[in-house]
This record gives C-alpha cells, structure tokens and sequence, in this order.
C-alpha cells in the first residue's frame, strides 16, 4: 500500500497533468488508505494548484492549463467532499459562508481554493460559482442568510462590481447583519476600506484565519 507522502505527491502530480482521472483515482485511494482529505486537498491539490498559478503567472501555462488543472483538483475534490463533510460535522460549525467570482469573471481558481479550505476549517460554505450577477448574490443573501458574503475578483475591470454587492447589500436592508468579504489578485486591503468591505483576503490561508477571528 501506498505511503501518505507517495498518495500526497500523486495527488500533486495529477493536478500537475490536468489528469481528471488520476484525480479521482488518488482521492479513492486516500480514502481507503485513511489519509486526511483536508491534507490531501491542502498539501497535494492545493500546492499544486499554486505552482500551477506561479506559472501562469510567470507565462508559462494559459489560462487552458489553469482551467484544466482546476477541473482535475474538482474532480478529486467532489470525491473527498462527504468525507470533509463528515469532519466538518464532527466540528462545531463556525458559520455560512455565501461565496462566488464576481459578475463577469469566469476565474474560479482561487475561490474554490478558498472554499475548500473554509469547508475543512468548518464553516458552512454556499459556493455559487463564477460570473454570479450582483442581483443573484443579494437574492441568495437574503434566502439563505449566510454570516459572510465572500467575493473574488481577478481583473480590474471586474473588481467594481464588488462596489455594487456593497451597495445592493444595503438597499436590501441586508448589509448591517452580513459581513462581506473580498479577495482576488488585484484585491487589496485599500480597496477593501475603500469599498467599506468588512475582510480583505489576501490568500486562502488568510480567508481561514481572518473568518475563524470573526466567530
């Protein structure tokens, strides 16, 4: 039987290829071989995702490349997810966190990065994925009455839609009871302020460990 570090390196290595396939294979195989899953996402999926990223960022690979290798690490991701569930469960739940890429960006790389890893820290995560019309994440807000409405924003000239979710949030009335955070490469802190969000999240790391602060 496989080691913990040879099942984290597949994992790894399967994102790496852009292999669907592998990635739901080494994802049964952690399963059964009772390693982690939230170490298996965090230290195989996700590491290779952020290499996958600092190479698309340096040229590397295109955003093809970005978008496979994110399809493969869903794939094995969906696998370990009732598992997580499990463990979320075992775990107090910290909150709900409503979470998507903002209206007219179709990047959802780093959101689902942030998703899973609020998942494993026990938060109740709502993801509604990428390209999520203002309206819609204020319809939803109001339905589901998350603590957190969390958005990320990967261009520029996406990033002011954050504005709008700020401001239709408090023409619902929903705003005072919600808190909002933001994220996304152009995202900064100052933007955050500027906007009046509540969190700026600079990665998922920081997302976890500035939401758990909060509850």
């Amino acid at each position: 039987m496989a080691t913990k570090a040879e099942i984290i390196a597949k994992a790894k290595a399967a994102i790496l290829d852009f292999d669907e396939e592998a990635a739901e294979e080494v994802a049964n195989e952690a399963l059964k071989a009772g390693v982690n899953p939230a170490e298996l996402i965090q230290d195989g999926f996700t590491a290779a995702m952020t290499e996958v990223g600092d190479q698309f960022e340096a040229g590397t690979l295109f955003l093809p490349h970005v978008i496979a290798a994110s399809e493969a690490m869903s794939v094995g991701v969906k696998v370990l997810t009732p598992a997580l569930e499990k463990m979320g469960g075992e775990a107090e739940s910290r909150g709900k966190v409503l979470i998507c890429t903002i209206e007219g960006d179709i990047h959802s790389i780093g959101k689902d990065i942030v998703a899973t890893m609020l998942k494993i820290a026990g938060f109740k995560v709502i993801d509604l994925g990428r390209d999520v019309a203002i309206k819609e994440i204020v319809s939803k807000a109001s339905e589901l009455k998350p603590d957190v409405v969390a958005t990320s924003a990967l261009m520029t000239t996406t990033m002011v839609n954050q504005i709008q979710v700020e401001e239709q949030l408090k023409e619902s009335g929903l705003r005072s009871g919600i808190k909002t955070m933001v994220g996304g490469a152009p995202v900064t802190q100052a933007w955050a302020d500027k906007i009046g969000a509540n969190i700026y999240a600079e990665n998922a790391a920081d997302a976890v460990t500035k939401l758990k602060a909060l509850f």
